[in-house]
């Protein structure tokens, strides 16, 4: 495991709400951007990842009029500069609509791409919204039975107390899968992570079933959401849409 990286302030990951018309762009942007995303002044980490549409987390699940990126930060004065980027230029000439979390990392465990992107951050109180983050590189092998267990966990997801978003992430269409979740406060995240009894049983079996060549959880208090919060699949307290604005 290679040692974590010191822990960044600010971690921001942008959605953006494409038409359908712009698929084509899209899928453009998604080839050259990654690039120039990492070697943008100030980025010590970033992804450009499709999404799904949190019913399924899996391969029928993806949303093509939806994308993301995922950008850790040397500071929060780098992160201005993002919005005239030309990454980020061409992503919001693009979308019809799109929205900004801002987080700060509480925990991490794991690697992505063979780094410890959020460090090896030491928690805090957090009495509101908290960002759960899963990102996991298939095992070839494993892949059919990992699949088969998404089901349960996925149809009990949408009940959960406390659940404001949920929706799939992924740097490639199959085998590189994760998923993102925001919960009212660190309470009702930690109900449904430890104490659910399908996502219980799918923790323990991935213990043993070694679904995974490479894993990363980590967990982000929500400092801000600027934007259309209706790209992430926001919801009320009430379970309707939430409206656009700042949480």
């Amino acid at each position: 495991m290679n040692e974590p990286e010191s822990v960044p302030e600010l971690v921001t990951l942008h959605v953006w709400r494409v038409p359908g018309s712009a698929l084509g762009r899209a899928l453009t942007r998604m080839a050259v951007d990654p690039r120039r995303l990492r070697a943008m002044p100030g980025v010590r980490f970033g992804k450009l990842l499709g999404t799904g549409t949190g019913t399924g987390f899996g391969p029928g699940d993806a949303d093509l009029t939806r994308w993301a990126a995922l950008t850790v930060w040397d500071s929060p004065a780098a992160a201005t500069r993002f919005a005239d980027s030309t990454v980020g230029r061409a992503w919001s000439g693009l979308a019809r609509a799109g929205a900004r979390l801002d987080l700060r990392p509480l925990t991490s465990r794991g690697a992505w791409s063979g780094r410890r992107p959020f460090g090896d951050p030491t928690g805090g109180r957090v009495t509101g919204p908290v960002l759960a983050l899963t990102r996991a590189r298939l095992r070839p092998a494993r892949a059919l039975t990992f699949w088969r267990a998404v089901p349960p966990v996925a149809a009990a997801l949408p009940d959960a107390p406390g659940l404001l978003a949920r929706f799939g992430v992924g740097e490639a269409p199959l085998g590189w899968q994760g998923t993102v979740s925001v919960w009212r406060d660190p309470t009702d995240l930690v109900a449904f992570a430890y104490r659910h009894p399908q996502h219980r049983a799918a923790i323990i079996r991935t213990e043993t079933e070694r679904w995974y060549a490479e894993e990363l959880f980590a967990r982000f208090e929500v400092r801000d959401v600027v934007g259309d919060r209706t790209v992430l699949g926001w919801v009320t307290d009430d379970g309707g849409p939430a409206k656009g604005g700042r949480a």
